[in-house]
């Protein structure tokens, strides 16, 4: 594999949240945790979402991570969203409910 199609599987592989917060991971990781945890929400909610976790940190700051990397990994196709009234509200297109509907054997 060339360092071209490196780079490109590097910036394009797809996102997994962590399982846990830890203070000490990156913005992406903070805020792809903070999403998880809301299971959809605008850059707002997610800074929101954040301050249970970075109290310290200034509401402005944690609206601007938010919304850099959520904008970031939507422009990218990451990360799913759904535009209204001039705001993106996003997920991580997390299946949440199982498939109700059946098969049946015989018609494989």
């Amino acid at each position: 594999m060339n360092k071209a199609d490196q780079s490109f599987n590097e910036q394009f592989k797809p996102v997994a949240p962590p399982e846990a917060y830890h203070p000490e991971a990156d913005w992406q990781d903070k805020v792809l945790y903070a999403l998880a945890q809301l299971g959809e929400g605008t850059a707002p909610d997610v800074a929101a979402k954040l301050t249970e976790y970075e109290p310290q940190v200034a509401p402005q700051e944690l609206h601007r991570h938010a919304e850099q990397v959520l904008m970031s990994l939507y422009e990218k196709g990451l990360i799913k969203g759904t535009e209204q009234d001039g705001e993106v509200s996003y997920n991580l297109s997390k299946v949440t409910s199982p498939n109700i509907g059946g098969t049946d054997p015989d018609l494989l």
